[in-house]
């Protein structure tokens, strides 16, 4: 880029600065040291544009994972942070109390203008695999998400889903890991008893378990026996439901404490065994890769330059990573597919909730500068509960739409390609993420490591460190640990639309889906289910067998989710939790 003789210049009026202009001006105010770094060709010597950033939408992919915006391409109605024009898209993270409650909350939503699918939230019994009238369950049921207990749940949440909203127009998602085999057999059982043919659904289950050991805690089963499910899902959906995307490798890392670059790194090893597991399962790397999708787009910190170079430099290790490390072929297997980013909401807080819109538009900003769309979420009032309002999703919405249309933020891809201060950045991001794979590739891989617990203690030192730093007042929050006199406003919202998620029918949740669920116990053929539940705990124990089918047959005996799980827990065991301290 610069001949040695120009470096050696430049180093030299480096110097001269430092010594005078500087010096000068920092012993005006006293100090000996500046807060502020200034970045020249120094800090990148040797830098290839081409090596290192290339065309957008070409490998490395730097510069964005695609190699425009076309025009119209922004933010759509209902999608919040995860929809864009001229795709089929899944809408809003949603869902509350009852499936007859989630229902509702659809149409009313399809009727405010939502043209996107399902992006289902589901209770902790569900994801945990208890059914509602499970001891576990009491004053959970419908509480941070819809509960699901049968195929006729699934079957009432998506009656508004027809004609050009239909299951093969929409995409659906479901934020769902360790009995994601399940709510993926319901899924797929109402697709065809809508007509829907299976090539035609669209969408993406998270089914990223391995996370929830050490991010998130809803694990039912331990590591080896959870991966097995991972790829008998992978293997079943690849052949019989080809263009639903089969896993969401998220960063909920962050969500346990984790420092924000190595969460790419534990989000990749993660990734490496979801990659084995598939080839084990018979897959070819280029054909299951192309389907992974990886929550990589948003912000992992609210340090907005820092978040554009973290973005970028994960876009290059995912390309490097399975290009030269999984050996795909196809360049579609180098592009990390990811949903346009949001803020993550571990960034928001409770205190002066309205903060957090400007938090999130700053989030926006970094994802557009980093070569992405821009996104704008979670709503600010998304610390304060379950859902978001009406006014948090208008605000939301417009605001990724003038970041888009009016500040045009997208006109120019990867603006900060070739500066020398986010070359370096992002260059110190990428060597730090393989640090991190590194690491764990030493203790034998992600499995080993949670196994070990040697991720466990990382996170939770981490944690640990954070948290004392907002304690001691080193890292400043505003409005939770600095700037809290009594002159400081705190200043409000007024809702005129009431909440889309109806209080009452959350507090009425548990006592009605427990007598649904006990009614559909009664009516059904228990024989069939008996004998389902014993053929899919017979198809458990042979390492073998691809568990999808008899999990389907379960699902259309109308067998619960805790039925299904309990015959899993009989063979495969329950995962305890590795105690850190």
């Amino acid at each position: 880029m610069f001949s040695v003789d120009k470096l050696r210049e430049i180093e030299k009026k480096k110097k001269e600065w430092q010594e005078g202009t500087l010096k000068e001006s920092l012993k005006r105010f006293k100090a000996t040291e500046s807060p502020n770094r200034f970045y020249t060709p120094l800090d990148i010597p040797d830098f290839d544009f081409l090596e290192k950033v290339g065309f957008p939408g070409e490998y490395p992919y730097t510069a964005s994972t695609y190699p425009s915006m076309v025009p119209g391409t922004g933010p759509v109605k209902g999608g919040g942070p995860f929809a864009v024009a001229g795709l089929a898209r899944a809408g809003r993270y949603s869902g509350y109390a009852t499936a007859e409650d989630t229902r509702d909350y659809y149409k009313d939503m399809i009727a405010r203008g939502w043209r996107v699918g399902a992006n289902l939230a589901f209770d902790l019994p569900t994801q945990c695999g208890y059914d509602s009238d499970h001891p576990m369950a009491e004053g959970e049921v419908g509480k941070t998400g819809v509960a699901i207990d049968t195929l006729q749940d699934m079957e009432t949440i998506f009656e508004p889903f027809s004609g050009d909203l239909g299951l093969d127009r929409v995409a659906t998602n479901m934020n769902i890991n360790a009995p994601a085999i399940i709510m993926l057999s319901m899924f797929i059982t109402v697709a065809e008893k809508k007509g829907v043919p299976l090539n035609k659904l669209r969408g993406t289950p998270q089914n990223d378990i391995l996370k929830e050991y050490t991010g998130r805690g809803t694990y039912i089963f331990p590591p080896g026996p959870a991966l097995r499910l991972s790829r008998d899902s992978f293997v079943y959906l690849r052949k019989n439901v080809p263009s639903l995307n089969i896993i969401s490798i998220s960063a909920h890392f962050r969500d346990g404490g984790a420092d924000s670059v190595r969460s790419f790194g534990y989000q990749f090893s993660n990734a490496i065994a979801y990659a084995q597991v598939a080839q084990e399962g018979g897959l070819d790397v280029d054909d299951f890769l192309p389907y992974f999708t990886l929550g990589t787009g948003g912000c992992h910190t609210i340090e907005i330059l820092h978040s554009i170079a973290q973005i970028r430099a994960s876009r290059r290790v995912w390309a490097k990573l399975t290009r030269e490390r999984l050996k795909a072929k196809d360049p579609k297997s180098w592009i990390v597919r990811t949903i346009p980013g949001r803020l993550l909401a571990n960034l928001t807080t409770r205190q002066r909730p309205l903060n957090n819109f400007t938090r999130t538009v700053l989030g926006g900003v970094a994802i557009a500068l980093s070569g992405d769309v821009p996104a704008v979420g979670p709503g600010y009032d998304e610390p304060l509960g379950l859902g978001t309002s009406l006014e948090a999703q208008q605000l939301s919405e417009d605001a990724a739409r003038i970041l888009f249309h009016e500040a045009r933020l997208c006109d120019v891809i990867d603006p900060f390609a070739g500066s020398y201060y986010m070359e370096a950045l992002t260059n110190e991001v990428e060597e730090e993420i393989w640090k991190t794979i590194g690491r764990i590739d030493a203790v034998g891989g992600a499995v080993a490591a949670i196994e070990s617990g040697f991720l466990q203690r990382e996170i939770a030192q981490n944690a640990y460190k954070t948290q004392k730093e907002i304690e001691t007042g080193e890292r400043v929050i505003v409005g939770v640990n600095s700037f809290l006199g009594p002159d400081e406003l705190e200043v409000t919202v007024q809702q005129q639309s009431p909440h889309p998620y109806d209080p009452r029918r959350r507090q009425q949740a548990e006592e009605k889906q427990i007598a649904k669920l006990h009614k559909i116990k009664r009516g059904r053929d228990n024989r069939s289910v008996t004998a389902s539940l014993k053929r899919l705990k017979d198809a458990a124990a042979d390492e073998k067998v691809n568990l999808f089918p008899p999990v389907i047959e379960a699902v259309k005996q109308y067998a619960t989710v805790g039925e299904i799980c309990d015959s899993l827990r009989e063979v495969f065991g329950e995962y305890h939790e590795y105690g850190v301290i």
